[in-house]
């Protein structure tokens, strides 16, 4: 039943045994072989005397050991005497008998040596003060260990080690002349350090790190003594070196040097302060370099975050993004000034090139272009400013009314043939930048029906650059919007392609039948619902050549699809003239020979002057009849065009076309030229603004249907719904082609109501109920 434990001190080993051993008879303990050396026997009543003589020898040995002279010292008999003294019940004389000797050796000896010491290697004697009482204390330790595990622990006094410690701290560091200094001291060689002075690390990194120690496993002692006024005097210093940086330093010269400080203050506490300071310190020059400033940083003049935009700094917009998400709300801070200069951009574009449709459009890219690059080198695609960027581009985009057409004018440029340098990825590459300006685009619709008139006018007058980039640019959109988008686009192809085998089956059947046509047809059949034509209330009067081919495929047609019904579209035809011109040079008769490529409307119009030499526009007018407002837009080139398209010359000689007005046949027209296209309209303009108000009023009367579609579809699920929820579900449903506004829709409801597709709630008048 003995229980052994061993100690390792030095070169002694000492036996112990517990109190079941030393309370055995001396008899029992003489009875067995003993090695007097090893095992030890201590008499359970101990006089005064003897207990006193123990505690002196204690005493004497601890002072011995304070005063480095413990060389003689038999720690085996120290410990011995501790170990007996608490084993008797006297282990708190022991504990007050060595706290008195070390406060006596901290108030009389250290506190004395260290404040002599206040104004001459205050910090190197301080240490070493330190270091010796640490040395000390380790070593009184182990002569009190049983007194540490024993009585300690049972009376919940400090341990010796802590006590050490706590006696340190009051009694020298907390000495109010020592502490007082010693905080001013650490403060002062901190700031030479800062103003670029050499200074001793290694002792302030011990003192340091002896505040800590103080602390017992807290930082109440480091925070309090020195942490706290540490970070105080920071602020007021880099509140005033802030000043001076801002006074003499551009935007990006400032948050160099705002970058370069915080990197030598956390570099500080890594190295000589305790590292736990890193935080707060960087935290203090945050706050006073950047927080308290950074709307003056962003806003600076020839320097700030416009002027880097401006003029491309993308490092120093990538260093400033970086510092300035350190602090909160920095980034939103460089978002919002980014924000206003895109809005300021969107703003000029439109002002400045809102007329030329093309280069309005490139503009935009271009102007995407760099912000993407900004948004990719210098914000990191952070998701804030990539929102921003999508934002303020929806948001000027749509302020002008017209970017839904100069858009679909913009990718008709490059789709159609005869464009110059431009390689198949290179429209690719437009074709992609044109769908991200689409996504921005509220009014799909009306880019939608822009979109399809101008497919028409390629398929039809085969203008496309190549069919594959026209279906890319389809599948683009399909996947945008979805396959409803794009199913009239797509039919308009296939229209496109049956029309191709009906004119290969027409001319094999022409030339089995021996039947010969005057004209070279060619005929494109429409589906009604896919293209955007419209029935024509007058038909214009075709010569009569074209009339004849027309009549004869006409027949061929509905003997294989009876039942369908074919109607002229003059607006969407083409037709290639040949013309001859009698010139008089020096009484000689000069013929000259053109071929025109021109619209349908135009051809009727010249081949009229085969009848006559000269028509009043009257004349012409009923001649034709062609609607006025077309023959109006066919003659206006022929007339007052460029040069080379006066093909017909009027009298009188004005820009303005009366009913009176006499037409004839321009015999001086020249031009280098054989064959000549006319144009009612450059292509890049857009749309006249009658047409335009035409077009407008035609997508509202397609979205009134859309928006009853939606109505019925939302209240066929629900059989029942409440105003406002209805309104937002239809907004929600129609927003990917177009943002219907709540009197539109509430405008809608009233009529679905008067038709008695819903009807109003008798409970709740703002609750409709479904009709079946």
């Amino acid at each position: 039943n003995e229980y052994k434990s061993y100690l390792r001190w030095k070169r002694f080993s000492v036996l112990l045994f517990p109190p079941s051993i030393l309370t055995m008879s001396m008899k029992a303990t003489s009875s067995k072989k003993e090695n007097p050396s090893m095992r030890i026997a201590f008499e359970m009543n101990m006089d005064e005397s003897y207990v006193q003589n123990m505690l002196d020898l204690l005493e004497d040995a601890i002072r011995t050991i304070q005063n480095k002279d413990n060389g003689g010292l038999s720690y085996e008999e120290l410990y011995r005497n501790a170990y007996t003294l608490v084993l008797h019940k006297h282990g708190a004389r022991l504990y007050k008998l060595m706290k008195d000797v070390i406060e006596e050796h901290l108030q009389k000896d250290v506190r004395v040596v260290v404040q002599d010491a206040l104004y001459n290697n205050f910090l190197e004697t301080l240490n070493t003060q330190w270091q010796d009482h640490r040395v000390s204390m380790q070593v009184i330790k182990d002569v009190f260990m049983y007194m540490d595990r024993v009585y300690v622990k049972n009376n919940k006094v400090d341990e010796v080690q802590d006590l050490g410690l706590k006696l340190f701290k009051e009694l020298v560091v907390h000495h109010p002349p020592i502490k007082q200094h010693l905080t001013s001291t650490l403060l002062d060689l901190v700031s030479k350090e800062r103003r670029g002075e050499i200074v001793d690390r290694s002792s302030v990194k011990a003192t340091c790190e002896m505040l800590m120690a103080l602390g017992i496993k807290t930082r109440s002692i480091y925070e309090e003594d020195f942490e706290q006024p540490f970070l105080e005097v920071s602020g007021e210093f880099f509140k005033m070196e802030s000043q001076q940086f801002l006074r003499e330093n551009s935007a990006s010269v400032y948050v160099k040097k705002v970058e370069a400080r915080i990197m030598e203050e956390a570099e500080r506490a890594k190295h000589y302060l305790d590292p736990s300071s890193e935080g707060p310190i960087t935290s203090v020059v945050e706050r006073e370099l950047i927080s308290v400033h950074m709307k003056t940083i962003v806003e600076m003049e020839n320097s700030g975050v416009v002027y880097m935009l401006k003029n491309g700094k993308i490092e120093d917009l990538k260093l400033m993004y970086n510092l300035f998400g350190r602090v909160e709300n920095g980034h939103q801070c460089m978002c919002d000034a980014m924000k206003g200069y895109i809005r300021e951009c969107g703003k000029t574009l439109i002002d400045t090139d809102s007329d030329n449709t093309v280069t309005y459009v490139q503009s935009l890219l271009d102007l995407k272009a760099r912000f993407d690059q900004f948004l990719k080198n210098s914000f990191c695609n952070d998701h804030m400013f990539k929102q921003a960027i999508s934002s303020e581009f929806e948001h000027f985009l749509n302020l002008n009314p017209k970017s839904p057409e100069y858009l679909s004018l913009f990718i008709d440029d490059k789709l159609k043939k005869g464009t110059k340098g431009l390689s198949e990825q290179d429209i690719e590459k437009v074709l992609d930048q044109s769908i991200v300006l689409f996504k921005f685009l509220v009014d799909k619709d009306i880019f939608e029906r822009y979109y399809k008139q101008h497919l028409a006018k390629r398929l039809l007058y085969n203008k496309s650059v190549s069919e594959d980039a026209e279906k890319a640019m389809i599948s683009k959109l399909k996947t945008e919007c979805g396959c409803q988008f794009t199913c009239k686009l797509e039919g308009m192809f296939k229209d496109i392609s049956i029309s191709n085998t009906v004119m290969e089956k027409f001319r094999d059947n022409t030339k089995n039948s021996q039947t010969t046509l005057s004209i070279d047809l060619s005929v494109r059949v429409l589906t009604t619902g896919y293209w955007p034509t419209q029935a024509c209330k007058t038909i214009c009067k075709l010569p009569k050549e074209a009339e004849i081919a027309f009549e004869k495929f006409k027949t061929f047609y509905l003997r294989d699809h009876s039942g369908r019904q074919l109607n002229l579209q003059p607006n969407l035809g083409n037709a290639d003239v040949h013309a001859v011109f009698y010139q008089n040079k020096d009484n000689t008769i000069v013929t000259k020979k053109h071929i025109f490529q021109v619209p349908t409307y135009q051809m009727c119009i010249l081949m009229l002057f085969n009848r006559k030499e000269s028509y009043t526009y009257q004349e012409l007018l009923e001649e034709s009849n062609i609607p006025e407002k077309e023959l109006k837009r066919a003659l206006l080139p022929l007339v007052v065009g460029r040069p080379q398209y006066r093909i017909l010359q009027k009298n009188p000689k004005n820009k303005e076309i009366a009913s009176s007005d006499v037409l004839t046949v321009n015999d001086q027209y020249t031009s280098k030229l054989i064959r000549v296209k006319i144009q009612t309209a450059i292509g890049t303009k857009g749309e006249s603004d009658p047409d335009r108000q035409e077009t407008r009023q035609k997508v509202d009367d397609d979205r009134k249907h859309e928006i009853e579609a939606a109505i019925v579809r939302i209240m066929k699920a629900r059989k029942e719904q409440e105003h406002n929820v209805l309104i937002s579900e239809v907004t929600s449903l129609l927003r990917p082609r177009f943002l219907p506004t709540p009197t539109s829709i509430k405008k809608r409801i009233e009529s679905l109501i008067e038709r008695e597709y819903i009807v109003r709630s008798s409970s709740d008048r703002k609750v409709y109920m479904y009709l079946a």
